[in-house]
């Protein structure tokens, strides 16, 4: 018996295109078995499916996708610019070699993956990434991991925002600040690390508490939380229920009582990586 598909919901990016709130993360997924695990996703009912040139698995995604049986052009297909690729033409040169690996003629989503403000290149980066947009060679564009300010360089140098913004986000890090710069100026906030792992969310007992009065995972409760916000998730899992479960969630309504237990587990915007500081080549 074929279960039945997923039924994913979506936000808007700024021109209006549909954009699905649960995506598939596919960090450390590699090889035979990450293949396995994304083709599984895919066939689920997963569409986004993020990557990056630094994750070392662009092949494994194209291989996913590939074994899916998925028609290529539904699938959201994200990858980023890894940062010893930063600069106006290391940038196009890195995304052609994802391209490649992917087995893909564009990606749906090509984001700068770390600012890091030491090489200084974000901004030569962040045109080429608008000049393959206007080529047609990437659907959409956007960052991952840059603060407001760092945002507001590329906006005020160019004219042109991101589209999505990746940042580390989950009710352990809620990020107020970046997530309402980013409704300003049209951007969508997608989080990283949903499930709070490295903060040790899912032994919080106030979500282990909202969990149990709702008859689902804590897992299942940061997800719905987010995506409340207008927030797109990227969990990963390379168990195929799991994966259902992550992106089973509209039976879940939380109330004021339950929000007002999840923003006790703020740590604060010091506890997420700053990207001032943190680099990643």
């Amino acid at each position: 018996m074929t279960a039945t598909p997923l039924s994913i919901p979506t936000t808007t990016l700024a021109d209006g295109t549909a954009f699905p709130l649960v995506g598939f993360g596919t960090s450390s997924m590699k090889g035979v078995e990450g293949a396995a695990a994304i083709a599984s996703a895919l066939r689920s009912g997963y569409r986004l499916i993020d990557s990056a040139a630094q994750y070392g698995n662009e092949a494994a995604v194209g291989q996913g996708l590939r074994d899916s049986g998925v028609d290529p052009d539904e699938a959201l297909v994200t990858t980023k610019i890894a940062g010893g690729d930063q600069g106006r033409e290391a940038a196009r040169e890195g995304y052609l070699g994802s391209l490649r690996r992917l087995g893909l003629e564009r990606a749906a989503l090509l984001l700068i993956h770390w600012p890091n403000p030491s090489r200084g290149l974000a901004l030569e980066t962040w045109r080429t990434l608008i000049d393959l947009k206007e080529e047609g060679r990437a659907l959409h564009i956007g960052v991952s991991n840059f603060r407001p300010e760092q945002l507001q360089e590329l906006i005020d140098a160019t004219g042109v925002a991101p589209e999505v913004n990746q940042i580390q986000l989950s009710p352990a890090l809620p990020r107020q600040e970046a997530v309402a710069f980013h409704r300003e100026h049209g951007i969508v906030t997608q989080a990283w690390g949903p499930l709070g792992g490295r903060e040790g969310l899912s032994e919080q007992f106030a979500l282990q508490r909202i969990a149990r009065k709702h008859g689902v995972s804590s897992s299942q409760i940061s997800l719905r939380w987010a995506i409340d916000r207008e927030i797109v998730v990227i969990p990963k899992s390379q168990d195929p229920q799991r994966q259902r479960d992550n992106a089973t969630l509209d039976g879940i309504r939380l109330d004021d009582e339950d929000r007002s237990l999840l923003a006790s587990l703020d740590l604060g915007e010091e506890a997420a990586w700053d990207s001032r500081e943190h680099e990643e080549w």
